[in-house]
């Protein structure tokens, strides 16, 4: 079982979400819907949907609970609106102790250190209380943005995965990134 946490640093609380929170992430898919697509599977009009978000958010917490998955929202202290999200998906333990990174943040708080430091605490979390050895993060080559984010944080590349993900119905390239916990 997964230790569910909520995190903080200095802007910003992150935190892990219920069915009855679905309002929240639904308007913050709806506001980005646009700037989401080039980054993300092609969505069906039911995505968008409060009853479609419940029933993701309850399946969440389950994977959670079962240790195989943690995704945490993102909001501005002080503030109840959703600005984004992290996952870390695919968790394996045994002799991998490994996890995927996948992160999203709105298109009106980029650009101000806010996925930085959000990463910053979830890669701490990851490494000192999952005891996670190996984080890995893909990354299309034409997102800049994202990469230049995980360099700064210490990640590597480790190569070119070809066709890796059908990304707004097209099969991209990605970079794959990866840190590892040199203390553990």
């Amino acid at each position: 079982m997964l230790l569910i946490p909520e995190l903080s640093t200095d802007r910003l609380n992150l935190k892990v979400l219920q069915a009855e929170d679905a309002t929240k992430v639904v308007a913050y898919y709806l506001r980005n819907q646009e700037f989401l697509a080039d980054w993300e599977p092609v969505r069906s009009a039911e995505f968008f949907t409060e009853e479609f978000q419940k029933k993701q958010l309850a399946k969440d917490f389950e994977l959670m609970h079962k240790g195989r998955m943690m995704r945490l929202w993102i909001f501005k202290k002080g503030n109840n609106r959703v600005i984004g999200c992290i996952s870390l998906n695919n968790i394996i333990r045994g002799i991998f102790q490994s996890a995927h990174l996948g992160y999203k943040l709105d298109q009106a708080e980029i650009n101000q250190g806010l996925m930085t430091e959000a990463l910053e605490k979830i890669i701490e979390f990851a490494f000192y209380q999952l005891r996670l050895h190996r984080l890995e993060a893909n990354i299309m080559p034409r997102n800049e943005r994202s990469q230049r984010v995980v360099e700064k944080l210490g990640f590597h590349k480790e190569g070119l995965a070809k066709r890796y993900l059908q990304i707004n119905g097209v099969w991209e390239d990605h970079i794959h990134f990866v840190i590892l916990n040199e203390n553990g």
